[in-house]
């Protein structure tokens, strides 16, 4: 599955948690699929820290609220 939508790879994380719950998977199959759920936490995790991130940036100034530049510092 290719990760660019957070919803799209949130409802296959589900799917996938839910098919480890159900036990009727081989072990080898199970592992295949902790292995797939473990990227796809990974990458929603991270759409979740570079939405949090984003907010952030979002600071009080003169009774309004005014966006700020955000300088992602995670590639460094």
């Amino acid at each position: 599955m290719e990760m660019k939508d957070f919803e799209a790879t949130l409802a296959r994380l589900e799917q996938i948690v839910s098919e480890l719950e159900k036990g009727d998977q081989s072990l080898e199959a199970s592992l295949k699929l902790f292995e797939e759920g473990m990227k796809t936490a990974e990458f929603c995790s991270g759409k979740l820290d570079e939405a949090d991130r984003k907010v952030q940036v979002l600071v009080k100034g003169q009774g309004k609220l005014k966006e700020i530049e955000f300088e992602d510092d995670s590639s460094a």
